[in-house]
């Protein structure tokens, strides 16, 4: 990697462009981010089982329910970038529809959810490299995770410092080495099922699993905030739009198809994995609690066998990578906005000359994000992994936000047409609701002293740690303000009346 020099920042105004390369990503790069950002072979691996204890057999019909706010969320992305591409997204859509608090914060809860999740998405996939190593007693050793996993994150961010453009066709690779092996392992494990050679614990697939009747509304309640954490993700490419080619329809148009593609492949590898499984609470059944943390990779063998099941493995390696590549390069564009337009301190806007990436605010992201894990690790590994869990909270605020944000933004203009009143103003709504709903219920799980595992007295972990991150963003903010963020928090650099910058 080159030394970075930076280009200059605007001080007075906000009319001059960001410093990054407009039309380093076409439609297909746009969708490979969202989706690689979603991870789906980690996210099936993690939140399976835990889903099948919710609902049992209806996990497929789960996945459509849940996958239907996260549509009409991203109806509302989608029109939000159509005029005003900007890679601040959430940041400064919230801010030109509600101010600058309220934009601050949305903008805090995007970043901090992907700040947090960066060392435990290396961590996972050290976890599953070394696996496919045979490396068992490293896979299960913290100082060789924090080994693997800090040099992963270093290659990353050197990945994220050379341009977009590398980052998107790394990620393509990634991407296909995961959808290929998900679809290869639920072919096979259909085929073995209907041919009868999955074994006794596989059972008979019915097409009533993916119809969602039967279940309470505690289950798809419960349900629903289990599927915020395995769609999280795909509005990734909203931060890179400015240097999309047609960056007023192409980052759109790869939001909600990225969404189509993981409920695609949610579905199938749902529908055939329980089939094969079966839902036994021994062996590779998935109500067996040896297999609440994954119920993928336990499959390789007994589904493909030999080599394929190593090629599984480093799939899911690759899911969690390219998820955690993902967490680096938009969130550096988020902070690349906030620094532009003055509501974090300008130094973070230096964008590296040559390659045309925001230089610092990457380093700042990916070091913060390995450095908190490393603290949690080495104080709490079981603080880590609610601080993990409780990211749905800042997810579900911030998409709610961004929901509201539309509706708001195009209020007047609702019943222009039957088009602008579905789409801009009914559809995301009903989204917003639902994410309100969903953040709720979240909160109202998480406070149980059971839920997770830490507890603050009769209070939950998960819940405090939740919580506390989002509410550390009012003192970051007013310690922002204090520091120079003045203009923004008064409205001058940004409201509804400013013109966006461009790239």
């Amino acid at each position: 990697m080159s030394l970075p020099t930076s280009s200059a920042v605007p001080t007075t105004s906000t009319s001059g462009g960001k410093g990054l390369r407009p039309g380093a990503v076409g439609l297909a790069g746009s969708i490979v981010i969202a989706a690689s950002s979603v991870a789906p072979a980690y996210s099936l691996a993690a939140a399976l089982a835990g889903m099948v204890a919710v609902v049992g057999a209806k996990t497929p019909a789960l996945f459509v329910i849940g996958f239907i706010p996260m549509m009409l969320t991203a109806f509302a992305f989608r029109e939000l970038a159509s005029e005003t591409p900007d890679c601040g997204a959430t940041f400064t859509w919230a801010t030109r529809a509600f101010g600058p608090w309220v934009g601050w914060l949305a903008g805090w809860a995007s970043g901090i959810a992907a700040i947090v999740a960066v060392g435990n998405g290396a961590q996972i996939a050290a976890i599953y490299l070394l696996q496919a190593l045979h490396l068992n007693a490293a896979a299960n050793s913290m100082a060789a995770q924090i080994a693997v996993g800090g040099l992963a994150v270093v290659v990353l961010l050197a990945l994220c410092v050379r341009g977009i453009d590398i980052t998107a066709r790394s990620q393509a690779v990634l991407l296909a080495v995961q959808i290929a092996m998900l679809a290869l392992v639920s072919v096979v494990a259909l085929v073995k099922v209907l041919g009868h050679h999955a074994g006794a614990q596989a059972v008979t697939p019915q097409w009533n699993w993916l119809v969602p009747t039967g279940l309470s509304a505690a289950a798809i309640a419960h349900g629903t905030i289990l599927c915020v954490f395995a769609y999280w993700g795909w509005d990734a490419c909203l931060s890179v739009s400015e240097e999309t080619k047609d960056p007023h329809r192409n980052p759109g148009k790869a939001a909600v198809a990225a969404t189509l593609l993981v409920l695609g492949t949610y579905v199938l590898v749902s529908y055939a994995i329980q089939a094969f499984a079966g839902f036994g609470t021994t062996g590779i059944g998935l109500n067996n609690p040896q297999n609440a943390n994954d119920a993928l990779s336990i499959l390789g063998d007994p589904v493909v066998g030999g080599a394929l099941a190593v090629v599984l493995l480093l799939a899911i390696s690759s899911s969690s990578l390219a998820s955690t590549l993902t967490c680096l390069a938009p969130t550096a564009r988020n902070m690349l906005a906030m620094a532009f337009y003055r509501a974090l301190p300008q130094r973070l806007a230096r964008i590296h000359r040559r390659y045309r990436t925001p230089w610092l605010g990457t380093l700042v992201i990916g070091v913060s994000g390995f450095g908190i894990y490393l603290v949690m690790m080495l104080v709490s590994q079981n603080s880590l992994t609610d601080m993990v869990a409780s990211l749905g909270l800042a997810t579900a605020f911030y998409y709610a936000v961004t929901a509201y944000a539309c509706v708001w933004t195009y209020r007047r203009t609702l019943l222009r047409s039957a088009r602008d009143f579905w789409l801009r103003g009914a559809l995301p709504l009903v989204g917003a609701v639902a994410m309100t709903w969903a953040f709720t219920q979240s909160a109202i799980a998480m406070y149980a002293p059971d839920y997770g595992k830490t507890h603050f007295g009769p209070v939950g972990g998960v819940f405090v740690l939740g919580m506390g991150l989002l509410g550390l963003g009012i003192p970051v903010a007013v310690l922002s303000a204090v520091a120079g963020g003045r203009d923004f928090f008064r409205g001058k650099t940004l409201n509804a009346r400013t013109e966006v910058a461009a790239a």
